[in-house]
C-alpha cells in the first residue's frame, strides 16, 4: 500500500472483535479493509503472562460461525490456547487484512461526509470506521508511585514469568485478577510475595454447580455491579481459571504465604507506604460476593431450579494471623524487594482520533457502539452494550448490530 487510496469501511485493530466484524461484513457483503499494527491478537501475544490462565471456562469461549475446539467443557483454556483459536479464526474467515500497519490520525474528509485515516503506509479514505483496539490500550500506572530508586518494575502487560524477575521479594500492586493469578504464581515458583490490596468486587467461580459465566447469563448481570458501576469499575472483578478455577479469597492467600497490604500509597526515600485499609478492602470485596449469593439464591427460588443449597459457600474463614497487623511500610533494601509488578489496570488510548466523541475522561461517546460522528464506530470496549461485550463469546452480538446498522445506513 502506498499513497492514498478509498474503501467503504475501514476496520482499525485484528484482534478479536476486528476480525469479527469483519466476518459480519463479509456475511453481508460489505466491502471492507482490516488494519492491525503489529500481528494478529497481538495483545494476546506480547502483553499477556506466560501462564495465563482465561477467566471463563471453555463451554463459554466462541466467535460467530467457528466453535472453539476443547476435551473439557468445564476447563480454562491457557494463553497459547487462546491465540491458536484466533489465529484459527482468522484463516477460517480469511479477511482482507493487512498487518504491521499503524494509523496514526483519524479525522472527517472533506464535507465533512468521509474519514480521513492517516497511517504508517499512507492514507485511506472510508466511508464508515470502525475502531476495534480493544479496551486495553495503555497500561496504567498510579500517580503516587514516587521514589523507587533502581528498583525492577513492570506493568502486568509486560511480566512474562518468575524467571524474569531479578532476585528478592516482589510486590505485586493491584488485587484484580491480572494481580491475583500473578500473586500465587509467583508464590507457587517458591517467591516472597507482597500483593497491595485495593478496593475490588470478587466472586464466586462456581455456586450451586455452575459456573460464573452460566449465572452471568442468567442472572442481570448489570446488577452484580454497584450503582457507580462502569467500563473502569468492571476491571476489578476477581475471578480466576488458574490451576482449575477456584474461588479467590485473600484470606486463603495470607495463610498460604503471601502478605497482604492496604493499598500502594506511594514511595520514599527507598521506603514503600501503605494505606491502613486492608480490612476495609476485604470487608467490601466479601459484601459484593455475599450480595452476589444472595442474588443466585433468589434467582434459584423464583425459578424453581434443582440446584442443591451450598451453604459453605456463604462461611468465609477466619482471617489468620497474618491479617491482624498488615505492613504499612516495606525497605526495599531491608525487607529485600526485588522488584514491583504493576497489576494496576489499563486506560484507553484514543489520542489519534481528531473527532468530537469523547467525554473529558476520554471515554468514547455512543450508543451501543454506535457514535454521534455518522459512520464511527466501537467495537470491543468494555459494557459496550453489555457485561459480555469485550469478551471472546461476546463481541459477534455487538459487531452483527453494528453490521446491520452499517448496511441500513447505506455504505
Amino acid at each position: 500500500m502506498a499513497g492514498s487510496e478509498r474503501i467503504e469501511t475501514l476496520i482499525i485493530g485484528g484482534g478479536q472483535a476486528g476480525l469479527v466484524m469483519s466476518h459480519m461484513l463479509t456475511k453481508r457483503g460489505r466491502p471492507h479493509l482490516v488494519l492491525e499494527r503489529l500481528r494478529i491478537a497481538e495483545r494476546w501475544r506480547t502483553e499477556r503472562w506466560d501462564g495465563l490462565y482465561f477467566q471463563f471456562p471453555n463451554w463459554s469461549v466462541g466467535l460467530p460461525d467457528f466453535p472453539f475446539p476443547h476435551d473439557d467443557p468445564e476447563g480454562f483454556a491457557g494463553k497459547d490456547e487462546i491465540i491458536a483459536y484466533i489465529d484459527a479464526y482468522a484463516a477460517f474467515i480469511n479477511p482482507p487484512l493487512r498487518t504491521g500497519v499503524t494509523v496514526t490520525s483519524l479525522r472527517r474528509g472533506p464535507g465533512g461526509k468521509s474519514f480521513i485515516s492517516e497511517t504508517s503506509e499512507g492514507t485511506i479514505e472510508s466511508d464508515n470506521v470502525v475502531v476495534a483496539t480493544g479496551p486495553y490500550q495503555r497500561p496504567k500506572l498510579p500517580d503516587v508511585a514516587g521514589d523507587t530508586g533502581d528498583l525492577f518494575q513492570v506493568h502486568a502487560s509486560h511480566y512474562a514469568n518468575p524467571q524474569q524477575l531479578p532476585p528478592g521479594a516482589i510486590l505485586v500492586v493491584g488485587a484484580g485478577a491480572s494481580g491475583a493469578q500473578i500473586a500465587e504464581e509467583l508464590l507457587r515458583a517458591g517467591r516472597r510475595v507482597y500483593l497491595a490490596v485495593g478496593q475490588h468486587r470478587r466472586l464466586p467461580r462456581r455456586y450451586r454447580g455452575r459456573d460464573f459465566r452460566w449465572w452471568m447469563q442468567s442472572l442481570r448481570a448489570s446488577e452484580l455491579l454497584p450503582a457507580d458501576r462502569g467500563p473502569r469499575n468492571f476491571l476489578s472483578l476477581v475471578i480466576t481459571g488458574a490451576y482449575g478455577g477456584y474461588t479467590v479469597d485473600f484470606r486463603n492467600f495470607a495463610a498460604a504465604g503471601i502478605t497482604l497490604t492496604g493499598h500502594f500509597a506511594g514511595a520514599r526515600d527507598g521506603v514503600l507506604h501503605f494505606a491502613d485499609d486492608l480490612a476495609e478492602n476485604l470487608k467490601a470485596g466479601d459484601a459484593v460476593y455475599r450480595g452476589f449469593l444472595d442474588m443466585a439464591d433468589a434467582y434459584v427460588a423464583h425459578a424453581k431450579l434443582a440446584m442443591p443449597p451450598e451453604p459453605d459457600a456463604h462461611r468465609l474463614p477466619p482471617d489468620p494471623p497474618a491479617l491482624r497487623n498488615p505492613p504499612r511500610q516495606l525497605d526495599i533494601r531491608g525487607d529485600n524487594i526485588g522488584a514491583i509488578i504493576w497489576a494496576t489496570g489499563y486506560a484507553l488510548d484514543f489520542g489519534w482520533i481528531d473527532l468530537p466523541v469523547f467525554q473529558a475522561n476520554g471515554e468514547p461517546i455512543h450508543r451501543l457502539g454506535i457514535a454521534d460522528v455518522s459512520g464511527l464506530y466501537f467495537l470491543g470496549l468494555l459494557w459496550l452494550s453489555g457485561p459480555g461485550s469485550s469478551f471472546l463469546s461476546g463481541v459477534g452480538d455487538d459487531a452483527s448490530r453494528l453490521a446491520d446498522h452499517l448496511v441500513v445506513r447505506g455504505g
